[in-house]
């Protein structure tokens, strides 16, 4: 009883070490190559000779881990079992020892450091001598087979030495003969092993199987985070010294204090021996990068190499010096990197779009391209706060788009903002910016030593004229009209046709060596860097001459559209021309204009029905109601009754709900609801694509004549 308990303290003393399931294979961690051992056992008969023999057993044991996992280990096996008999009478008769040799098989698994728990089988054969049996005859031997099974609780107090709890049971089985010792024991000892091999703990195993060369990382840049967790930041070459290969070795690289976890960069399934392999690092920054300044700060990174030898975990890291510069730091290696600086995440550059927005509102043409006109406006609001092209005096950008290896330096859009200066690099990232916070979507053109933005219009490259008469103003990049500026050209002098202009002049001058980009295609790969959301006390400007700048160049660029119009439509003398001259000038609010061009079209066809129609669209626009009516009861009467898909029956559509919304003008709903349910009878869906929804009977004949301009149908021709 007392050897029981002795052995349950004993094992709970050593459970005590076992530790989570977030620690190392330590099976693996302590593999050794092979192990000696020396054993002392008690034994407790559970046959007939219980009570009168002392059993003792000595043995000693060899133990190979030749297996995947090292959790199995062969052994071999040899001892010397004493019984020494009782009998007070003849004690010396049934004393005899019993040696054997044995091989079988060990299972262990390392629960913590310092703690294993296993069991083993073995069996084998063994021979009893009897030295007094028989005096006469001498020495008396009894053949015997051996077997074991057993548990077996280790404590490691170092990598090469083991002391073992044995409890377990063994089976005796004579060949013929004498069976008074045959059967099961309940054995229990305690035993030493000694381990082969290197301790992975030694100081002297810090130096594992590769060397580290030409370990490199460039001068890297945070405004570049994004960019690094996915390409590399730098590279390092392995070289296995050993005469083994290495296996699983994982390439991790780490920056204490910017990064939240070691960047996983490479994986190599084996590096033979004495070979070599290049890898990349990869780096995934936190958000502390962005904190930097003051150019760059040097650090000290961290290459992590984790592979197995022999099949034996092991690690090894090497530290590499370089530069990381602040998120304002670029080279020209790649244009696309400018789009890093693009910012739309930013409040100083929402609230100052807000206020041109709201500066820009009374002014906007509600029938022309808002695209273009927010262009034009973010150009004449920087204009009015006075910004202005400086060149970079250390680095301009002639010198450093040419020299890759020279670090740039970008102002944020918020500082240049601020400042009211910047080259064109500056000036580009700060208009791209305030487009896209508006909801544009924008690109920069890169030419020799230069940079410039391009907004996307959204108008089909099929209606160019939409832009310019000159189908060359506008840039056919893809599905739609792009229109670059020369920002550089912000001297307060200079319209935005003048700017529009020269940008056009630069993107024909350097055909073959020009670049486009999408911003958005860019920032697929060059995030936006993240800003720091702070106050900057901006001036904003006056309102007042902003919209005065926007009115004109408005002002010049509907008249230039306006133009392209009437030339056409005066050298074609086509009543369609003439027709969708009017239109153009209806929506850009030139009434007057509109009326004389829907006049020449009449004037070549009295009967021609659109531009009745159009006619009295400027009626209802000038608010008169009633004789907005008549003209489109004459039109009616012109277009009689088309059949359904046919060319007129759109027009019919078309003129019923202007004629609905006329009545609902003149608060007469009766009479708009019937001409609007008569246009659904003929064509719901068109109803519904006209905005169908006649008008309230509250608000002034003025409100209702503005919103006019907007939600009157004109009729055009297909």
């Amino acid at each position: 009883m007392k050897k029981h308990v002795f052995i349950v303290l004993f094992a709970s003393f050593l459970l005590g070490g076992v530790v989570s399931q977030g620690d190392p294979d330590w099976t693996k961690y302590y593999q050794y190559p092979a192990s000696v051992g020396a054993e002392y056992l008690v034994w407790s008969p559970l046959g007939n000779y219980a009570s009168n023999f002392d059993v003792f057993e000595a043995a000693a044991d060899i133990q190979v881990p030749a297996f995947t996992p090292p959790s199995l280990r062969p052994l071999v096996r040899f001892g010397l079992i004493r019984f020494g008999s009782r009998d007070p009478l003849a004690p010396l008769t049934w004393t005899h020892d019993n040696l054997y040799v044995a091989t079988g098989l060990a299972w262990a698994k390392r629960f913590a450091r310092n703690f294993e728990v296993g069991a083993e089988a073995w069996g084998g054969w063994s021979r009893a001598l009897f030295q007094d049996l028989a005096p006469d005859m001498g020495l008396v031997t009894l053949d015997y087979v051996i077997a074991r099974a057993g548990l077996r609780l280790s404590l490691a107090p170092s990598y090469s030495l083991s002391v073992d709890l044995t409890p377990g049971f063994t089976w005796l089985q004579s060949f013929g003969g004498y069976t008074g010792f045959d059967g099961a024991s309940f054995n229990v000892g305690f035993s030493l092993h000694y381990r082969f091999g290197e301790d992975p703990d030694a100081p002297q195993a810090t130096i594992r199987s590769i060397r580290f060369e030409n370990a490199e990382i460039p001068p890297a840049f945070s405004s570049m985070q994004s960019y690094y967790s996915k390409n590399p930041i730098g590279k390092v070459t392995l070289v296995n010294t050993e005469r083994q290969a290495i296996t699983d070795i994982e390439v991790s690289f780490d920056q204490k204090g910017y990064m939240d976890a070691p960047t996983p960069s490479f994986s190599l399934p084996r590096l033979d021996a004495g070979a070599s392999a290049r890898v990349p690092l990869k780096a995934v920054f936190n958000a502390e990068v962005f904190k930097l300044s003051g150019g760059f700060k040097p650090m000290t990174g961290e290459v992590i190499v984790a592979y197995k030898r022999g099949g034996r975990p092991v690690e090894q890291r090497v530290a590499v010096n370089y530069d990381l510069y602040d998120k304002t730091a670029m080279t020209w290696d790649d244009d696309r990197k400018a789009a890093a600086f693009i910012t739309t995440l930013d409040s100083a550059l929402q609230n100052y779009a807000a206020f041109i927005g709201e500066a820009g509102k009374p002014s906007y043409l509600a029938g022309y391209n808002k695209a273009i006109q927010t262009t034009i406006l973010t150009y004449d609001a920087l204009r009015a706060i006075g910004m202005f092209y400086q060149e970079d005096p250390t680095a301009p950008f002639t010198r450093v788009q040419s020299d890759p290896s020279i670090v740039d330096f970008i102002s944020m859009p918020r500082l240049t903002l601020k400042r009211h200066y910047g080259d064109c690099k500056n000036l580009t990232v700060l208009f791209c910016s305030l487009l896209e916070v508006r909801g544009l979507h924008t690109g920069f053109i890169t030419v020799p030593g230069h940079i410039y933005p391009v907004v996307d219009t959204g108008i089909p490259a099929t209606e160019w004229r939409e832009l310019s008469p000159d189908r060359t103003m506008s840039l056919a990049l893809g599905d739609s009209l792009w229109v670059p500026v020369e920002v550089t050209m912000l001297d307060g002098r200079s319209d935005f046709l003048a700017v529009w202009r020269q940008a056009i002049d630069e993107w024909k001058q350097y055909e073959g060596k020009r670049a486009f980009y999408r911003t958005s295609e860019a920032q697929s790969v060059f995030s936006p860097v993240a800003v720091e959301d702070q106050d900057l006390g901006l001036q904003y400007g006056d309102a007042t001459a902003l919209a005065a700048y926007f009115r004109h160049d408005l002002e010049v660029q509907t008249g230039v559209v306006l133009a392209g119009y009437a030339s056409a439509a005066d050298a074609s003398r086509d009543k369609k021309d003439y027709n969708k001259l009017g239109t153009v000038a209806a929506r850009f609010g030139k009434l007057s204009d509109a009326e004389a061009a829907f006049g020449k079209a009449l004037k070549i066809d009295p009967r021609y029905a659109n531009a009745l129609v159009n006619l009295a669209n400027l009626s209802f626009a000038r608010g008169d109601f009633a004789k907005a009516v008549d003209s489109y009861q004459a039109a009616l009467t012109i277009l009689g009754s088309p059949d359904k898909g046919s060319l007129a029956a759109g027009t019919k559509v078309l003129t019923l709900v202007n004629l609905s919304k006329a009545w609902a003008a003149m608060k007469n709903p009766q009479k708009s609801e019937s001409y609007l349910a008569l246009a659904s009878s003929l064509d719901a869906n068109r109803v519904k694509s006209l905005g169908a929804i006649p008008l309230g009977t509250t608000g002034t004949r003025a409100s209702i004549a503005t919103d006019a301009l907007s939600s009157i149908n004109y009729a055009e021709d297909n």
